[in-house]
């Protein structure tokens, strides 16, 4: 079952349920997956499309928490978690940052990054072994880490 077919499912058992974030967290997610088969770019809507597109929504909800937080708006930060929450559901297990940078590690070691001059042979490598796993942040964190980037 696919991303479509299973936002499509859930989608139905939300409005069962009643649960009106998450109804409107999946329509949102529809709606991106319409956005995209629509958008006559002639991609196929794979698991990398579909990894791609739940990052995106769930950066956009993190970054509305921390404005919200900011801004003292507790309960649309709130709101904002509930739907991140549901978006992370479909998201591959994300890995703690013990775990990014073991990987980023082994990585480095494979590439023989050792200094920050390897900065740009290393992140990008790390940003598609890590993709769907773990934001951008967290990578370039450990990243850094590795090679002593300050």
């Amino acid at each position: 079952m696919n991303l479509s077919e299973k936002i499509n499912a859930d989608l139905k058992d939300a409005m069962k349920s009643g649960d009106k974030v998450r109804l409107q967290t999946l329509r949102s997610i529809r709606a991106l997956i319409l956005e995209f088969e629509k958008s006559g770019s002639g991609k196929k809507f794979n698991e990398e499309e579909e990894i791609k597109l739940l990052s995106t929504a769930s950066k956009k909800r993190k970054e509305s928490i921390e404005e919200f937080k900011k801004a003292g708006r507790d309960d649309l930060a709130n709101k904002e978690e509930a739907e991140l929450n549901v978006i992370m559901s479909y998201l591959p297990k994300q890995l703690t940052e013990d775990e990014i940078v073991a990987e980023v590690k082994k990585l480095s070691e494979s590439l023989d990054a050792r200094t920050k001059e390897d900065f740009s042979k290393l992140m990008p490598a790390a940003i598609k072994v890590l993709k769907g796993k773990a934001d951008g942040k967290s990578i370039k964190y450990a990243v850094e880490k590795i090679l002593g980037v300050n």
